[in-house]
């Protein structure tokens, strides 16, 4: 039993941010994995199914980032999911726009979502993907640089790490997560 986790911020307010890379992926993940996301439970929505044998959880917390293991932690226990089949998706302003990272587990970086998925989990040791979202241009804070929207020039390179990232989460579903990271790094 696997279960996947993008990161992100609910309503359409937020839907094309920067800080909605997690929530990206896991859209496409449900494309290409066959799965809906129609289960609203845990603060968040999610859905379910079998893909290559494993059965899958895809999460959209809807806590808002800072609560995101508000959300994450309840499911795993209700379906007792061990921390080594969870994989988490989030938004990297250390990464330029168009690439992923993939890692076994890592500090916050400063990251809200994270610090809350790690006071939630007890561990920072958690499989992650993270999506480049670049760092804001100067005079821009960081909070309008990641609650804002791509550039136009940034959408076909944010589309191939989206694809790219989902197609990473699809191949850890069959493959230890060592050769996912060689795969997709």
């Amino acid at each position: 039993m696997k279960l996947i986790v993008g990161l992100g911020n609910p309503g359409a307010k937020y839907e094309q941010t920067r800080h909605n890379a997690g929530f990206m992926v896991i859209d496409e993940c449900a494309e290409l994995m066959g799965i809906e996301l129609k289960e609203s439970k845990f603060k968040g929505v999610y859905g379910s199914g079998i893909v290559d044998g494993e059965k899958v959880f895809l999460l959209k917390p809807l806590t808002y980032m800072n609560l995101s293991g508000e959300s994450v932690r309840p499911l795993m226990d209700y379906y007792k999911i061990a921390i080594e089949d969870v994989l988490i998706i989030f938004d990297d302003m250390d990464l330029p726009v168009g690439q992923i990272r993939l890692r076994q587990k890592g500090g916050h970086g400063g990251h809200n979502g994270i610090k809350s998925l790690n006071a939630h989990l007890g561990t920072s040791e958690f499989k992650r993907i993270r999506i480049g979202v670049e760092r804001p241009e100067p005079g821009v804070s960081v909070v309008n640089h990641v609650l804002g929207t791509f550039r136009p020039e940034e959408k076909e390179p944010l589309e191939q790490a989206i694809k790219k990232a989902s197609e990473a989460c699809r191949y850890w579903l069959k493959n230890e997560f060592p050769n996912v990271m060689n795969q997709y790094n």
